[in-house]
């Protein structure tokens, strides 16, 4: 018994020290992956006033989620990927709901009055909004260090939408305020689901569950709506539909997979500073001193949530 017992005691020190390396190895990977999410994501509300420049909002939601559908229905037939198991559809129903239609539609409709830099400080909510959700979709409890660094950035988020806008709340803020709800309901059923499958067939699916109505949308709306193809309106729609509806969220599913939805959520405290960025270069925007106070804020809070074990 002795000896059997001096054999087997090595391997059960390696193998924790083994199995570390991986772990470390992937969750470098997923916060790498997240972080790409966010850069893609980051430029979704400037790729979209583009595209309003010569489409109506309605034919501007419905082209973009036909388009990224086909993308990835072809994708997913290429590679004979089977069918999605029953126990999987309710949630993938949530996804297309939350993230591939009800989260760029409300926000295509409040960014027809609301400023792109506005906009993008008020979606800073959603990794609190996200994190809230995940905890209690999936029981999940975050160290009270998480949950104060969470609620730090989120406060620092609101206190720059208040600057901007005088304390008043418009049409377009209770847009804004529902997409959080609405996406953070997305994100969390998807960051579940990329935990049993690939995060990219989690928004194939989501997406092709969308392309009937997607198509009925458009042909319905294009008869009602302007539609001009400019230079920036037709870039517009292909970044929204490429980049940001299919391999944003294709990346950011796997690094949520990764790392978990709570922590993933984080890193897009810094999405509304970078899309800040994109509307000064690309939207000939302005920024106030607001802007650089409240990145230093959100990138401290960020450093903080992804210390904080949870």
């Amino acid at each position: 018994m002795t000896a059997q017992d001096s054999a087997t005691r090595p391997s059960r020190i390696a193998v924790p020290a083994a199995a570390g390396i991986p772990q470390d190895s992937s969750r470098r990977a997923g916060t790498v992956m997240a972080a790409l999410g966010v850069t893609a994501f980051s430029l979704t509300f400037p790729s979209t006033a583009w595209g309003l420049e010569g489409i109506g909002p309605w034919s501007f939601v419905a082209l973009r989620v036909a388009l990224s559908a086909v993308i990835a229905g072809g994708a997913l037939l290429a590679l004979r990927v089977p069918l999605p198991a029953r126990r999987h559809w309710a949630g993938l129903a949530v996804v297309a709901a939350g993230v591939v239609v009800g989260f760029p539609l409300l926000t295509t409709l409040a960014l027809q009055t609301s400023t792109t830099a506005h906009a993008a400080v008020v979606v800073g909510l959603l990794p609190l909004t996200t994190a809230v959700l995940s905890a209690l979709r999936t029981g999940a409890r975050p160290s009270r260090t998480f949950w104060a660094a969470a609620i730090a950035g989120a406060a620092a988020v609101i206190a720059f939408t208040v600057q901007q806008s005088g304390g008043a709340l418009s049409t377009a803020d209770l847009y804004l305020f529902a997409s959080l709800l609405v996406c953070a309901a997305g994100y969390t059923e998807g960051g579940r689901l990329a935990r049993e499958m690939p995060g990219w067939q989690v928004i194939g699916w989501a997406l092709v569950l969308c392309l009937p109505l997607a198509l009925a949308g458009a042909a319905l709306a294009l008869q009602h709506e302007s539609f001009q193809l400019t230079g920036h309106s037709t870039a517009g729609l292909l970044y929204a539909a490429i980049g940001s509806q299919f391999l944003g969220l294709v990346v950011w599913y796997r690094g949520m997979a990764a790392i978990g939805v709570p922590k993933a959520s984080q890193l897009q405290l810094a999405q509304p500073l970078l899309t800040l960025v994109w509307s000064v270069f690309l939207l000939g925007e302005h920024l106030t001193i607001a802007a650089p106070l409240t990145a230093a804020a959100v990138l401290v809070c960020i450093a903080v949530t992804q210390r904080a074990r949870g």
